[in-house]
C-alpha cells in the first residue's frame, strides 16, 4: 500500500516516528509535513534524532491564524494527495494538521486513520478539542489509545472502524528510552537526578493572558526560594510573552531556562526529574508512562486515566495553589498501564486485514 501520513507539530513526529518503522516494513510511506512547527528545535532536530526519513512534502505553512493555517495546509495537502493517490491517509493527535489532513482526505474519498482518536474534553473553548471531534467523523478507522476513548465515541453514535490500539506512545518511549540515556543533558544543565522538577508551559490560556502567567512565573520562583531547582525549556510562543510582560529576566535570575530540547534530551530530562508541572496534554501522558508525578495547569484532561490511576493532579494558575500541588502531591496508587503496549504493530495489522 502507499501510506501517506500528516504531521506538523512536535508531538507528531514523535508519534510517527514508529509507526512508521511499521508502515516501511512491507509498505511505501509518504510523509507530508505541514511546516505547523518550523522552529529547528521544535521540527528537523526530531527527524535527525528519532532517525526518521526528512519528509517527501513540507508544506512551509508556518504560524498564523487557525483559519490561516487550516486553509493553506489544505490547500497544499490536496494538491499533493490527488498527485500521490494513497490508499490511506494517517492523521496523528489534535493539531490543525490534524484537521487539515482528515478534512482534505475526507472530500478526496481517501481512506482515511486517526491515530489517538476518541479523546475529549468537553470543551469547545479548546482549539484541539475541535479537531480531534472533527477527525473522529472523518475518519474510517479509529485508534483508539484507551478505553476510555472507545466509550467517549460509543457515546456519540460512533462504533464502525473504532480499534483500540494501545498509545503509540508508549512505544516510541520504549523504543527511545535508552538511546535518550546517552545524552548529557543532566550534566550540561548541573542536575543530580530526581532533585528537579521539569516546567513546560505552552498553551494560549497560560501564556496570553498576563495574570496566568505571571502566577505560574511568580510561583516558579517562590518555589526556587523554597529550594526546589527549576528547569524549564521554553517554547516561542511563551519566551515571546514573557519578554512581553517583562517576567523573563526574572525568572532567568532563580530558575533554569533552556531552549526547546530535542525528544531524546527532553526524553531524559523527564525520567530523571521529581515531579512535572505542565500544560501540554502529551507531556501528562509521557510522565504518566514514565511514572513521574505530574501537575497539570489547565482545568481539564484528555487523559482521564492519569488522574484516575493518582499520577497527575490539575490545578489553576494561582500562586499558592501550584505551589501547594507542588510541595504536597505524591501518587498514592499503583500503575495500571492504560495505555498498553505494541500500538503500531496491532494499528499496521489491522490496516492490512481492512484494506488488502
Amino acid at each position: 500500500m502507499k501510506i501517506v501520513s500528516v504531521v506538523g507539530a512536535r508531538p507528531q513526529f514523535i508519534k510517527y516516528a514508529p509507526l512508521s518503522k511499521e508502515i516501511n516494513k512491507a509498505h511505501q510511506s509518504i510523509l507530508i509535513h505541514t511546516g505547523q512547527h518550523y522552529d529547528y528545535n521544535l521540527s528537523k532536530l526530531f527527524f535527525d534524532e528519532l532517525n526518521i526519513s526528512m519528509p517527501n512534502y513540507n508544506l512551509g505553512v508556518g504560524s498564523g491564524t487557525h483559519a490561516f493555517q487550516t486553509g493553506e495546509m489544505m490547500k497544499g495537502i490536496e494538491k499533493i494527495l490527488i498527485k500521490e493517490k494513497p490508499d490511506l491517509v494517517v492523521v496523528y493527535g489534535d493539531t490543525n494538521s490534524t484537521l487539515a489532513g482528515a478534512l482534505t482526505a475526507v472530500k478526496l474519498h481517501c481512506k482515511t486513520a486517526h491515530v489517538e482518536a476518541g479523546l475529549r474534553m468537553y470543551d469547545k473553548s479548546i482549539p484541539e478539542e475541535i479537531n480531534r471531534v472533527l477527525a473522529d467523523y472523518c475518519a474510517d478507522f479509529l485508534f483508539c489509545p484507551t478505553q476510555t476513548a472507545v466509550d467517549n465515541l460509543k457515546r456519540e453514535g460512533i462504533i464502525n472502524g473504532v480499534y483500540l490500539s494501545g498509545d503509540v506512545m508508549v512505544d516510541a518511549l520504549n523504543f527511545y528510552k535508552d538511546i535518550a540515556e546517552k545524552s548529557n543533558i543532566l550534566e550540561t544543565l548541573g542536575l543530580t537526578r530526581k532533585k528537579y522538577i521539569v516546567v513546560t508551559i505552552h498553551r494560549a490560556a497560560n501564556t496570553d493572558i498576563r495574570l496566568n502567567l505571571e502566577n505560574i512565573a511568580n510561583a516558579l520562583i517562590r518555589l526556587s526560594n523554597m529550594g526546589e531547582t527549576i528547569v524549564f525549556p521554553i517554547h516561542p510562543r511563551t519566551t515571546k510573552m514573557l519578554k512581553t510582560y517583562r517576567l523573563f529576566n526574572m525568572l532567568q535570575k532563580n530558575i533554569i531556562l533552556t531552549k526547546p530540547l530535542g525528544y531524546l534530551e527532553f526524553l531524559k530530562l523527564m525520567k530523571h526529574a521529581s515531579k512535572i508541572i505542565t500544560d501540554s496534554g502529551g507531556i501528562q501522558k509521557e510522565a504518566y508512562i514514565l511514572r513521574i508525578p505530574c501537575i497539570t495547569l489547565i482545568s481539564n484532561t484528555p487523559w482521564p486515566e492519569t488522574i484516575d490511576d493518582g499520577w497527575n493532579i490539575l490545578a489553576t494558575p494561582i500562586v499558592e495553589e501550584i505551589i501547594q500541588s507542588v510541595k504536597n502531591f505524591k501518587p498514592v496508587h499503583g500503575y495500571s498501564n492504560f495505555f498498553g503496549v505494541g500500538a503500531c504493530e496491532k494499528i499496521i495489522r489491522i490496516i492490512e486485514e481492512q484494506c488488502l
